[in-house]
């Protein structure tokens, strides 16, 4: 699995994480969102992206 380029957050897709979760966001909850534009932005952004 990789990860597609953002401008935020690293690319962890060989980490361990919850299965269908897109990001770790910085609040330390994950995000399942569909769409990267938007993930975690009520979460204070992306800290980890998963794919």
């Amino acid at each position: 699995m990789s990860c597609a380029h953002h401008t935020t957050g690293s690319c962890r897709a060989g980490s361990a994480h919850p299965r269908g979760a897109m990001a770790k966001c910085k609040d330390s909850s994950y995000s399942y969102s569909a769409h990267f534009q938007g993930t975690c932005s009520h979460h204070r952004g992306v800290k980890y992206w998963y794919r």
